[in-house]
């Protein structure tokens, strides 16, 4: 399986017609009558699966309506579980655009060094400055 060979969970990313969520969304969902989790990306409705967790449903309540990525993977879970996964996934979650990162996934010119180079520019002259002031004194 492909998702296993990447260290992904469940194997439905990009399916087709998935609803898209937000993180908004998914964080209004952390009580034990709604449990949403996102695990790479995907948003999974753990709800149904609360009392059947072998580690107790404390264990999913505690990471429902954010990112447990890293929880996930931190536990080690087996195949069977990633495969279970597919059953309560209901879609993805909507990336988040930084404004200062580019298309490309380089922050933009200005901020890398134009901001910079005007900054060393200014202290430059106000170096300058003070010191021909101070030697025609």
């Amino acid at each position: 399986m492909e998702a296993e060979g990447r260290g992904e969970a469940g194997g439905c990313a990009g399916a087709p017609g998935a609803r898209v969520y937000t993180r908004e969304e998914v964080a209004r969902r952390n009580s034990g009558r709604e449990a949403w989790l996102v695990i790479h990306g995907r948003v999974y409705d753990v709800t149904r699966f609360l009392a059947e967790h072998p580690g107790g449903e404390e264990v999913l309540l505690e990471q429902a309506g954010r990112d447990a990525t890293e929880s996930f993977e931190d536990v080690g879970h087996s195949v069977d579980a990633r495969e279970m996964l597919k059953d309560y996934y209901i879609g993805e979650i909507h990336p988040v655009r930084d404004p200062n990162v580019t298309s490309s996934g380089q922050t933009s010119f200005w901020s890398t060094w134009l901001i910079p180079i005007f900054g060393a520019l200014v202290l430059g002259l106000m170096y300058r400055y003070y010191m021909l002031d101070g030697k025609s004194s």
